[in-house]
């Protein structure tokens, strides 16, 4: 049996009642091991226990999840935070430097919501920290309130740009439409990162990292979703994929060679 690629797949650090624990929404480990056609593991957010360098040693792929909590502002130098905001340090100490690590070692990246929001501070860049409070924008968020597929029903038109990974991978649309379910939002990007599709209200919805050795792609929404029913997200997870069984290849290439020669 042909062996498939091991993609590493975030986790958020919460509480299991009086327990801490680490935990991945099933929709993403379902997309990944479906839609990419890929191993998934889940990566506890355990920060400066775990080596970025050990980590990416055993993976061919990294999947940064959507999250309900936001990247602290000290990490992009922004204001404090709104008190009640959902923050998670171990998150930040464990993905941040994690993503930083695995691009410029060649290694495939899909970042999805907050992971989309972590690719743009690792770049240097900075977050509005609530969109709908921002003149010019609209409110991105969902009704919490409403079922699963109403809040992760397409809401808005996104407009791909012309030439980008985005829009070769929407078959050369022009525009597609999305979910929306996210308060925080890009407000200066990042250096070194492209901008692959806008909100009508202007707002950056997917960047690509513009030097990056392999796939390198953040979007605001959530693909994941359903993502076998829509045909962007399809895309996205297919070559995701391709890209991580390229990369298998290199690494189990070079672990032979270098055994070989041991």
């Amino acid at each position: 049996m042909q062996m498939k690629p091991l993609v590493g797949v975030t986790a958020d650090k919460t509480m299991s009642g009086m327990h801490p624990s680490h935990t991945v929404g099933e929709k993403y480990i379902a997309a990944v091991v479906d839609g990419a056609q890929v191993m998934a593991m889940l990566l506890p957010a355990l920060g400066e226990r775990q080596a970025p360098q050990d980590v990416l040693a055993h993976l061919d792929g990294l999947v940064f999840t959507g999250s309900y909590s936001n990247v602290e502002p000290h990490r992009y130098g922004g204001r404090a935070s709104t008190p009640g905001t959902l923050h998670d340090a171990a998150r930040d100490a464990t993905t941040l430097p994690l993503m930083r690590a695995a691009i410029d070692a060649g290694v495939p990246v899909l970042a999805i919501c907050r992971g989309f929001q972590e690719m743009n501070v690792v770049f240097g860049g900075t977050l509005h920290q609530s969109v709908h409070a921002v003149d010019g924008y609209h409110d991105h968020r969902e009704n919490k309130e409403d079922d699963l597929d109403v809040q992760y029903a397409p809401s808005h038109a996104l407009q791909l740009v012309q030439g980008g990974l985005l829009q070769k991978l929407a078959g050369g649309a022009s525009e597609v439409r999305v979910n929306s379910l996210h308060g925080q939002g890009v407000e200066r990007l990042g250096d070194g990162l492209t901008v692959e599709a806008r909100a009508p209200d202007g707002l950056i919805e997917a960047i690509s990292a513009t030097d990056a050795r392999a796939f390198t792609l953040g979007v605001q929404w959530h693909p994941e979703w359903k993502h076998a029913s829509d045909a962007l997200s399809t895309a996205i997870f297919r070559a995701f994929g391709a890209a991580c069984r390229d990369r298998m290849r290199i690494r189990t290439g070079s672990a032979a060679a270098a055994s070989a020669n041991g």
